[in-house]
C-alpha cells in the first residue's frame, strides 16, 4: 500500500498511528533520544563519519580470544575508479589448499552515505564462530561525494574479485552468500540483480536485513516513523537525494541498481532472506520485495519482527528479539549453504 505525496518533504499525516515499539527494547530509543545529536544533513554530514572506522572496536579487539584470523586486504576497484579495502575474517587453522568453506560478503549499512565496515564485525565474527564460515566485509564510496553508480559498482567489484580468488582463500565458490543491513541489504539486492544480468558471480543466496530499497517513499510504514526511530524517514529522504540528485531522488524512473524495487523482472534470483522490523520505515517495501520474488516462482523467507525498530539487533543485542532472529537467520543460512 502506498501514499501519494505531492511534497515529499512533508512529514507523515498524524493520522497514520504507528505500529508500537517492542516493550523490551523501546527503553534503548528513549535512551537515544536522552543524547540527541545534530540532525543529519548535508552540512552535518561530516559530523557522522568523523572517527567512522575509530567508533568500534577493531577487528582483534572484537575476536579477542576466539580462533579467528582477520586481514585488511587491497583490491582492485571497478575500472577507473579507486582500489577498495576489505577485511577478511576465516576460522583459524583453515587451510586454503584442504579445503573450501562457504562465504559470507558482507556490505555495511549507513543509507549509502554514512558508515564503515568496522560497524558491523561483531555481527560477521558471531557468524563466522557459529557457522564456521569465511566472511568478507568491504568498504565502499559514499554519497554525495559518489553517487549512483559509484557505490554499488564498488560492491560488485568486491563479489566478483572474490569468486575470482576463491581458491586462494579457500572459498567454495559456488557458496557465496551476499548480505548486509539497511543500505547494505538495498546494496546486495542490487548486487545479485547486477550478477544475475551480466552472467557475473554465482550467488547461492542474499541475505537482506531491513533493506532499503524503495527510493520513492510513498508506503505507509515510510510515512510512520517520521522523526522517530533509528533510521527516520527525514533520513531517508536525504540519502536518496544525495545517492540519486534531485531529479531522480524519489522517482519511479530511478535505476533499479540504486533501488532494486524498480527492478521490473524479480526471477532468475539467488534465495532471499528478508528481514524487518514491523515498527520501522523499511517494514512494506521489504514485504512487497520478498511477495513480488514469491509471484514469479522465486525463493524467498520473509520474517517480519513485531516491534523491531531499524536495526534493532545491533542496538538492543541481548534482547529476545534479537535472539529469535540470530536463530532464524543461522537457519537459514544452515540451510542454505548446507552446513
Amino acid at each position: 500500500m502506498t501514499i501519494a505525496e505531492d511534497d515529499r518533504t512533508a512529514t507523515s499525516a498524524t493520522s497514520i498511528p504507528r505500529v508500537p515499539f517492542d516493550p523490551e527494547i523501546a527503553p534503548v530509543l528513549d535512551a537515544l533520544a536522552q543524547n540527541p545529536q545534530p540532525a543529519l544533513s548535508r552540512e552535518t554530514l561530516h559530523l557522522s563519519r568523523q572517527g567512522a572506522s575509530g567508533l568500534f572496536p577493531s577487528a582483534a579487539e572484537v575476536i579477542g580470544d576466539l580462533p579467528i584470523d582477520a586481514v585488511d586486504l587491497v583490491i582492485p576497484g571497478p575500472a577507473g575508479a579507486p582500489d577498495l579495502e576489505i577485511t577478511v575474517l576465516t576460522p583459524r587453522g583453515h587451510d586454503a589448499t584442504a579445503a573450501a568453506l562457504p562465504a559470507l560478503y558482507n556490505i555495511h549499512g549507513g543509507g549509502m552515505i554514512v558508515g564503515h565496515r568496522s560497524w558491523e564485525t561483531a555481527r560477521l565474527v558471531e557468524l563466522v564462530a557459529e557457522l564456521g564460515v569465511i566472511a568478507v566485509n568491504v568498504e565502499y564510496r559514499l554519497a554525495p561525494e559518489d553517487p549512483f553508480p559509484a557505490g554499488v559498482e564498488d560492491c560488485y567489484a568486491g563479489i566478483a574479485w572474490l569468486a575470482e580468488h576463491a581458491a586462494e582463500l579457500g572459498v567454495d565458490p559456488d557458496r557465496i552468500v551476499v548480505m548486509g543491513g539497511s543500505a547494505g541489504g538495498g546494496f546486495s539486492a542490487a548486487v545479485s540483480l547486477m550478477a544475475r544480468d551480466r552472467r557475473g558471480p554465482a550467488i547461492a543466496g542474499q541475505l537482506l536485513l531491513c533493506p532499503m530499497i524503495d527510493n520513492t517513499n510513498t508506503t505507509v510504514s515510510s510515512h510512520q516513523y517520521s522523526g522517530v526511530g533509528t533510521w527516520t524517514r527525514e533520513a531517508n529522504l536525504l540519502a536518496w537525494d544525495c545517492v540519486l540528485g534531485a531529479e531522480l531522488a524519489y522517482s519511479p524512473d530511478a535505476p533499479e541498481y540504486a533501488a532494486p524495487t524498480r527492478a521490473t523482472d524479480l526471477s532468475g534470483l539467488p534465495p532471499a532472506f528478508v528481514e524487518v522490523g514491523a515498527a520501522e520505515p523499511f517494514r512494506d517495501e521489504d514485504v512487497e520485495y520478498a511477495s513480488r520474488i514469491w509471484a514469479v516462482g522465486g525463493e524467498a523467507e520473509l520474517h517480519v519482527w513485531s516491534g523491531g525498530f531499524h536495526g534493532f539487533d545491533i542496538y538492543a543485542p541481548g534482547s529476545e528479539l534479537t535472539r529469535a532472529a540470530l536463530a532464524a537467520r543461522f537457519s537459514w543460512l544452515r540451510r542454505i549453504l548446507g552446513l
